[in-house]
């Protein structure tokens, strides 16, 4: 009986510990801020990492290998006290069936992160209300990275995830702080949980399926046919780009598909459309008109 209780034990604590989703590097840089109590940031450092990576944030079941790869580095320009001024940038990525190639999902960067935090001060989550800019900000981009992963392996999978970002946009609205704040113009945390969640844009998390599951994960198999179905996806967000001039989604999905686009394209063999896929891309991406002369 002893023994049947021990391995029942052993099997809860195992599976707890390969239950959390993902795996995220956390990093605060703190260089520019002067002054010698700087333990605080190392401190501050080791909560997020515990917060972020133990925690369990939706009721899945997830093995260790299956864990979303993502990394958050939150850059701190000035410090007053306890409150603190900074940008974060969010990158996730997710593996490539048959291969060791990690493809880039989320490549964002958030401007306008302010938090106030006390050295020890715990980081608690509460869904139903707004306690902390630093805790909701780190939960709203935990939520955007799980639900646009989702979204990678299924249609529209990470519906539940984008949902519960959107939510803690709703509750921290009420702070005033103008990240959550439907601000014309400025492309913000409203902004782009709004977009990912709008019914017509629901183009780019067509995109993200098709981009991967058809495309990318059938490169080793099909490098031809994976290569069209990602030239036709690309497509896609010119539609996208039609509907909406300037759309964060745009901005969303080549500051992490630039470069991995230009390497696919780069090389043979060709496909049908090759010169008509540069030209769009030029249209709809200028920012990246360096890159895209690669795959004419």
């Amino acid at each position: 009986m002893r023994k049947i209780v021990f391995l029942f034990a052993l099997f809860f604590i195992t599976s707890n510990i390969n239950s959390q989703e993902l795996n995220c590097l956390v990093n605060i840089n703190y260089d520019q801020i002067s002054g010698s109590n700087r333990q605080v940031f190392e401190t501050l450092q080791k909560s997020l990492i515990e917060f972020v990576n133990q925690t369990k944030w939706t009721n899945r079941i997830v093995q260790t290998e299956e864990k979303v790869d993502c990394a958050m580095n939150i850059i701190v320009t000035e410090r007053n006290n306890n409150n603190y001024t900074a940008t974060l940038q969010i990158q996730s990525s997710r593996p490539v069936y048959g291969s060791s190639y990690a493809s880039p999902l989320l490549n964002l960067k958030d401007n306008d992160f302010t938090f106030r935090y006390n050295e020890f001060d715990p980081l608690i989550y509460n869904r139903n209300s707004f306690d902390s800019n630093l805790v909701s900000t780190i939960v709203f981009y935990v939520y955007t990275i799980l639900g646009v992963d989702a979204d990678s392996f299924s249609k529209y999978g990470g519906q539940t995830e984008l949902e519960e970002a959107q939510n803690v946009m709703l509750q921290a609205q009420q702070s005033g702080l103008s990240a959550w704040q439907n601000v014309v113009g400025k492309q913000n945390r409203f902004l782009l949980i709004d977009n990912l969640l709008a019914p017509k844009l629901k183009t780019f998390r067509d995109v993200i399926y098709d981009y991967h599951i058809k495309g990318l994960d059938n490169f080793g198999t099909n490098k031809e046919y994976a290569k069209q179905t990602i030239e036709d996806s690309t497509f896609k967000m010119e539609n996208l780009y039609n509907k909406t001039v300037g759309n964060y989604l745009i901005r969303l999905f080549f500051d992490a598909k630039a470069d991995e686009l230009v390497n696919i394209y780069s090389d043979g063999p060709r496909t049908r459309n090759a010169i008509k896929l540069s030209t769009a891309l030029k249209r709809i991406s200028p920012n990246n008109n360096s890159k895209w002369r690669n795959i004419e």
